[in-house]
């Protein structure tokens, strides 16, 4: 099974090895056929403190890091 990829942009960065990223994505709503809009923020692990509040990263599926830390840093998108 694939790992999940999400792309998002960096909200928090205070954790040492961790940043919290918020994903935004949009989807159609069954019933009401309106575009909703669903934000969620994730953990991630960032090894060397490299990214800071406002870049736009893409993170990875991994092993848990922590009670809430699931995903880790794959690279700066672009």
């Amino acid at each position: 099974m694939p790992k999940k990829i999400l792309t998002g942009i960096v909200i928090s960065d205070k954790p040492n090895k961790t940043i919290t990223v918020l994903i935004e994505r949009k989807y159609s709503h069954p019933v009401l056929k309106k575009v909703v809009k669903v934000r969620k923020k994730y953990n991630a692990h960032d090894e060397n403190n490299k990214y800071k509040t406002g870049d736009k990263v893409s993170i990875v599926e991994s092993k848990p890091f922590s009670k809430n830390k699931r995903f880790q840093v794959m690279e700066g998108a672009n």
